[in-house]
């Protein structure tokens, strides 16, 4: 049986920061972040949205009538909940109207948890084979103001829906793992931001690929010339393709080139984006299918990072006519129509904050999901 990604599309909010405004606020050379980081814009979040919103608005996008009678389990993978006991899975599963009878989790693992959710769907319609999964991997990534993470900061969601018979891409069952208990990056409970070490969280990624690579190619017994391309954990698009270069020296030049090509286009949105952390590989794949000039039956390579550290890879196959599925237009829209914002207005929405001393408040929001009231604490969404 064949199972995979039938649909997806991915949501980021309405507002960014173009880098090179904030290089020359911070008194740094744009170069730095567009070149060095390999970023070019970041997505900005108002107070009156959250992980709940910006997952509700990918999944929207793709879920059918049909689609919503047939989904029986809703799982999100997030590392910006907000709330330590309530899933924002329960509340997207009542936002999107999908038939009650339904199991609606979270799943936590840093950046690895839109995986870990992607494989849990994959198991779970191998034995259902009726029924459909959605998984949605949606983070706000913030390290602070003038912190040396500012420039890796950005907020979206990715939306996938996992069937048998899928249009898009389909598993090939080749998953290999690694974990190794290490501090590269992490946010006890209190902290506001998460406390990294950077130069160790770029090396961890690094080394982490590098063995799982190895034993990708012991296990199933193949090199990078199986593969379309390979796409990356993006936390910013150059630490990617740092991991690319790293098994360069056993390609020809030629086949550097190639898959070098496909990254260019698999970092299209991200530059554009910044940091999903569980949904970056996502985004990063959806830029791939919407850029590129891929056919069907080519195997593409997935690297997914999680600090911690657990890292997987896997491949999966495109569909026949996989094209006529994607949401391209829909997303280079999206992007392209977005509020730039000056400095003054992102450091204002970067510090609001919803209030938390448990009174009633009422916000305005046009958007399609947003926080229109809070009150004891509890976030009411307007549908």
């Amino acid at each position: 049986m064949t199972i995979g990604i039938d649909k997806i599309s991915f949501h980021v909010p309405n507002y960014y920061l173009e880098m090179t405004d904030l290089a020359h606020a911070r008194e740094t050379d744009p170069d730095k972040f567009h070149i060095g980081l390999g970023q070019d814009q970041m997505a900005l979040i108002p107070k009156t949205q959250d992980i709940v919103t910006l997952g509700a608005s990918a999944a929207v996008k793709i879920l059918t009538a049909e689609d919503k009678a047939t989904i029986d389990m809703v799982i999100v993978g997030t590392e910006s909940s907000t709330d330590f006991s309530k899933s924002a899975a329960v509340i997207i599963h009542n936002l999107l109207g999908i038939q009650p009878f339904a199991r609606s989790f979270e799943i936590k693992h840093a950046c690895y948890g839109g995986t870990a959710a992607l494989q849990q769907a994959h198991d779970y319609v191998a034995l259902h084979p009726d029924r459909k999964v959605l998984v949605i991997a949606a983070d706000i990534a913030k390290y602070g103001l003038y912190s040396g993470g500012e420039p890796t900061q950005g907020c979206g969601a990715v939306a996938m829906l996992i069937t048998k018979d899928p249009h898009i891409l389909a598993f090939n069952n080749d998953s290999v793992f690694y974990s190794e208990d290490v501090y590269d990056f992490w946010r006890p409970a209190g902290h506001d931001y998460p406390l990294v070490d950077g130069h160790l969280s770029n090396q961890i990624y690094i080394d982490s690929f590098t063995k799982i690579w190895e034993q990708n190619k012991k296990v199933n017994q193949t090199d990078s010339t199986d593969y379309a391309a390979l796409t990356f954990h993006l936390p910013y698009t150059k630490m990617g393709r740092k991991a690319l270069r790293a098994i360069f020296p056993e390609m020809t030049e030629t086949e550097q080139h190639r898959l070098e090509a496909r990254y260019d286009e698999a970092i299209i949105y991200s530059r554009q984006v910044g940091n999903l952390y569980t949904g970056s590989l996502y985004l990063g794949l959806a830029s791939l299918l919407d850029n590129s000039d891929l056919t069907a039956g080519q195997r593409i390579g997935l690297f997914s990072y999680g600090s911690g550290a657990v890292s997987e890879f896997f491949s999966m196959t495109l569909m026949a006519e996989y094209q006529k599925y994607l949401l391209a237009e829909d997303h280079r829209f999206l992007l392209a129509n977005r509020k730039r914002l000056s400095m003054d207005q992102y450091e204002k929405m970067f510090t609001e904050k919803l209030p938390t001393d448990g009174q009633t408040y009422t916000f305005t929001d046009s958007t399609a999901f947003a926080i229109q009231q809070i009150s004891n604490d509890i976030r009411y969404y307007n549908k």
